[in-house]
């Protein structure tokens, strides 16, 4: 696959439904963020397209477009796509994992969680992304669909707890699109079991809903912890479906067109205080 300049993408209605919740807002995401590309088989007339950002990737289109190692590209990626592509994928992969995931949209109206004492919830601002980058180096795939911590300090959609001296929990919006916002929560180990997150979550919905937005929620199947806050945050069960963590290609060797340097897939929005797996 070829990488597409932002003037060279097609229409992009008739290949990504407009306001999906979950995962699927990454399209929407991608061109308003700034952060992520796209990638064709083609860039004059395309039959597969492809938007990846923080480790995630969509596909869509027709599989048969597409030479055998052409996938390589998203080495360590989640990928949502069709099953018509799972032939491809296993052509361009000596190993693909799939992963249960579970959709919530938030439904239920929840009170706020007083925060501790000495604890500030506050919408972040760009003077916050140091904070953000002296997080723990697990911490790093929340601020990844923003391209780093000052990305997401800057673009208004985070709120985090404030110790005296420390950013204790963050919870932000981790794709952003027309009608939904997929978000993402982290808590510093050592204040995990204090509300905090919940107190960020239940912030953060209120903002997205007063943007006249719906806030949705991804996590695994089997992540008790991000599936209980969920719930309690006031999301409930939409959908299941399936993603593929894709391993080391097929072909080793250089991939024409392939980045460098390509960073590890990042946690999945909504897997709180986990990081990649």
């Amino acid at each position: 696959m070829i990488e597409l300049a932002p003037d060279q993408l097609p229409p992009l209605a008739r290949w990504f439904a407009a306001g999906s919740p979950g995962t699927a807002a990454l399209a929407e995401h991608v061109p308003a963020s700034g952060t992520g590309c796209w990638w064709a088989d083609s860039a004059q007339a395309p039959r597969a397209l492809a938007v990846a950002c923080a480790g995630h990737v969509l596909l869509r289109g027709d599989p048969r477009a597409l030479a055998p190692d052409a996938l390589a590209v998203f080495e360590a990626h989640y990928v949502q796509a069709p099953t018509c592509f799972l032939p491809a994928l296993r052509s361009a992969f000596g190993r693909i994992v799939p992963w249960e995931r579970m959709l919530y949209v938030h439904q239920v109206s929840v009170a706020a969680p007083c925060p501790p004492r000495g604890v500030t919830v506050r919408r972040l601002v760009p003077e916050d992304a140091a904070a953000l980058a002296a997080l723990a180096p697990d911490a790093a795939w929340l601020h990844a669909s923003w391209g780093g911590p000052a990305g997401l300090a800057a673009c208004g959609l985070g709120w985090a707890a404030f110790g005296e001296d420390e950013l204790l929990a963050v919870a932000c919006t981790y794709f952003h699109g027309t009608a939904y916002e997929d978000i993402a929560c982290y808590t510093a180990p050592a204040h995990r079991r204090r509300r905090l997150a919940l107190a960020c979550v239940t912030a953060l919905c209120q903002d997205v809903a007063g943007r006249g937005h719906t806030p949705s929620w991804t996590c695994s199947r089997d992540n008790r912890p991000s599936r209980l806050l969920a719930w309690t945050a006031g999301f409930r069960l939409a959908h299941e479906y399936v993603h593929y963590l894709t391993g080391q290609p097929a072909r080793r060797g250089p991939v024409p067109g392939a980045p460098s340097d390509r960073p590890a897939a990042a946690a999945a929005p909504g897997d709180t205080q986990a990081p990649p797996r």
